[in-house]
């Protein structure tokens, strides 16, 4: 039996629809509301086929019509804007502590979010596999409830995770060489929607770039402010992720230190921080939990305020250290922005006027500072993952079996590229 091809004509085709498709909806993100006529000047479609683009886009409910504005010359205009009520996309964190789940509407706006408690660095892969899933089935369903389709789900991990969605090395689990991205897909048994596994930092830049103060900024650099230090790069308008998918590892920038040199993570991450302006609670050998980060951290901002001399101090050493790894990611990348998330955001007021005095100092002059505190808090990577879901659907690969839909939206675990 001889088996069906797909003939190359029609393929072509569909596939062009689909990048139309696309382009009209980022289209109407970037600048609606706005008309069929404002759709088809901005995009260079002609107005025959913005309209058929739109149509498919109403039905698939993915745009909806807000009413006519008269506010222009001519006609008045039926106006378009995305239908935010009618999918969802996921996006999830797997952390030593903790378990994060995030949902966004096709417009980015917050559906919910919840935290769940998780001993992460002392559990089995296998039994992370089951709690992760038993986290999505609940988020389905509460997005399934609320009569909302489900565009796919990301699955955030603080390590090393190779493009087929394989965790390589993930020191905060205790994990090496796991099938993350198979062994989830099988327990969740075909869930009907696309599948991404990535790093953490990774998608936490991706949520700075769409969701964060400086959105649409095509040069980024953030670097995580948790327990562990990463570095999530976007560069040219897209992430940059290395040939084996292992950029970013921030942590190991060597620094300048007394005798020598330092790795970045072991003077300036933020449980280095910690231990630096908190001696007597802190050892240097001791794993901190986020929730023990988070205590410390409180302590350290509230001394920090209070003015007391050696808290300040140890805050400008740490800041010195900060802003040498930072200086260094600036020289090589040249970005418009880094952002410093998680708990650096606590800590900018003492860290950012050290890091962007030394970055002042580089022949290259600017107008503004480099180096910025993210307002995305501990939700960065989780809603990353979300942020990458929309991103695919912008980038074609449409719910409902559009031209190219069958292929693309085929259960499938994959990192972000």
């Amino acid at each position: 039996m001889i088996g069906r091809t797909r003939d190359p004509n029609k393929a072509e085709v569909a596939d062009v629809r689909a990048t139309n498709l696309a382009l009209v909806l980022r289209c109407v993100r970037e600048q609606g509301p706005c008309s069929r006529a404002d759709i088809a000047a901005a995009t260079g479609l002609n107005k025959t086929t913005v309209s058929s683009l739109v149509s498919e886009l109403l039905r698939r409910r993915l745009l909806r019509e807000t009413g006519t504005t008269g506010n222009r010359v001519g006609r008045p205009a039926i106006m378009l804007t995305l239908d935010g009520a009618s999918c969802a996309a996921i996006g999830i964190e797997v952390n030593a502590d903790y378990l994060t789940a995030v949902v966004v509407d096709l417009a980015g706006r917050p559906v919910l979010s919840w935290r769940r408690a998780f001993p992460g660095g002392t559990v089995s892969p296998a039994r992370a596999v089951t709690a992760v899933t038993a986290l999505i089935r609940r988020v389905v369903t509460r997005i399934e409830h609320d009569g909302r389709q489900v565009l796919g789900l990301g699955v955030a991990l603080p390590g090393l995770v190779d493009p087929d969605g394989r965790a390589r090395l993930v020191p905060a689990l205790n994990w090496r060489d796991v099938d993350f991205a198979a062994e989830l897909v099988d327990a969740l048994r075909g869930p009907g929607f696309p599948v991404e596994i990535g790093n953490d930092a990774n998608y936490a830049v991706l949520a700075e770039h769409r969701f964060g103060e400086h959105a649409g900024t095509r040069d980024l650099v953030y670097l995580t402010g948790g327990t562990s230090l990463g570095a999530g790069l976007f560069v040219d308008g897209a992430l940059r992720r290395g040939h084996s998918g292992y950029s970013g590892e921030a942590g190991h920038i060597p620094v300048p230190a007394p005798g020598g040199s330092a790795h970045l993570a072991s003077v300036a991450s933020v449980p280095a921080i910690v231990r630096r302006v908190l001696p007597s609670q802190t050892r240097d050998d001791e794993h901190l939990s986020l929730a023990e980060v988070e205590l410390r951290i409180d302590e350290v901002v509230s001394r920090a305020r209070a003015g007391d001399t050696a808290t300040l101090a140890r805050l400008d050493e740490a800041a010195h250290d900060l802003a040498a790894g930072v200086l260094t990611l600036v020289s090589l990348l040249d970005p418009t922005r880094v952002v410093l998330g998680g708990y650096y955001a606590e800590l900018a007021p003492w860290l950012l006027p050290v890091v962007n005095g030394v970055l002042d100092t580089r022949a290259v002059p600017v107008e503004e500072p480099i180096a910025v505190a993210s307002s995305l808090g501990l939700d960065a990577p989780a809603l990353g993952a979300a942020a990458r879901v929309l991103d695919a659907v912008e980038e074609g690969r449409f719910p409902d079996g559009t031209p190219s839909a069958t292929r693309d939206l085929a259960v499938a675990a994959r990192a972000p590229r």
